[in-house]
């Protein structure tokens, strides 16, 4: 891009109501050579002199295990992303898609340790979806049913792939978007996090981007109550992130409930 764009973004989480804890993780993180630096939940910022980096991550597990699985991800990777800085100052300019794939695999290794530390965390997984923004592309990585969109020209596209049988089913055509959602296997992951599982294999893509563009990250919890035509409404129609998480959320809520639901609407200006 010739003129370094403006990031947007508007972010909430809201507990289910089938259990007081939520196990959802969200983080807002700009990287640079200084580290990761933790942003609020709405705000702006230029990609000029850092990159800015947006991840959800949905737990799951007995105890405590799932809102502990989800939460070491999300730390992880605001302490990984940040040495892509590093490594490029002292000469080397590492891939961005390798490096993702490098550090979620010592995340991977890292929850799979901890979760075998104590019998209430045994076990314990995750799952994944990172979008971040360098000045040149999104680099996106995720591992599990939490979802990246895109909105771009009034057409809404998922970017990531969930990691299940029943969406690959409905993404080949051979089931609607009615019988996937009620699907008995709608959420048997077969990519988690952790999970005591030896190897991982996450989805990764470079994604251009340029203004005008609305990214959608969220958790299983918003598609609940949320139809594929719903969201490419409300990215569409509403005006501001903090219009759009708004509606989404609400009528997510109203629909549903049941799960934990986060979600964080990103614009490029």
């Amino acid at each position: 891009m010739s003129q370094q764009p403006i990031i947007r973004w508007a972010g909430a989480t809201v507990s289910g109501t089938r259990k007081e804890r939520n196990d959802d993780s969200w983080i807002v993180f700009s990287s640079n050579f200084n580290g990761s630096k933790v942003l609020d939940a709405t705000g702006e910022s230029s990609v000029t002199n850092q990159d800015m980096v947006f991840a959800i991550s949905d737990g799951m597990g007995g105890g405590n295990a799932g809102d502990l699985a989800s939460s070491l991800i999300i730390e992880q990777m605001a302490l990984m992303i940040p040495e892509t800085f590093k490594a490029a100052a002292s000469g080397f300019f590492p891939d961005s898609i390798a490096h993702l794939g490098l550090a979620l695999k010592e995340v991977h290794k890292h929850i799979n340790q901890a979760g075998s530390q104590a019998e209430n965390v045994k076990g314990m997984a995750a799952t994944l979806a990172l979008a971040w923004f360098t000045p040149d592309n999104m680099y996106l990585a995720n591992v599990g049913d939490s979802r990246i969109y895109l909105c771009r020209d009034s057409k809404t596209e998922q970017l990531t792939r969930d990691h299940t049988a029943a969406w690959s089913s409905w993404k080949r055509g051979e089931i609607s978007e009615f019988e996937y959602r009620q699907h008995p296997r709608r959420a048997a992951l077969y990519e988690v996090v952790g999970g005591g599982h030896p190897s991982l294999c996450p989805y990764f893509a470079a994604i251009p981007y340029s203004k005008g563009d609305r990214f959608l990250v969220c958790s299983d919890g918003l598609i609940d109550g949320v139809w594929e035509r719903h969201i490419a409404e409300a990215l569409h129609e509403s005006k501001t992130p903090e219009e759009t998480s708004e509606v989404l959320l609400k009528r997510a809520i109203e629909n549903s409930g049941v799960d934990d639901t986060t979600l964080v609407v990103i614009d490029v200006g």
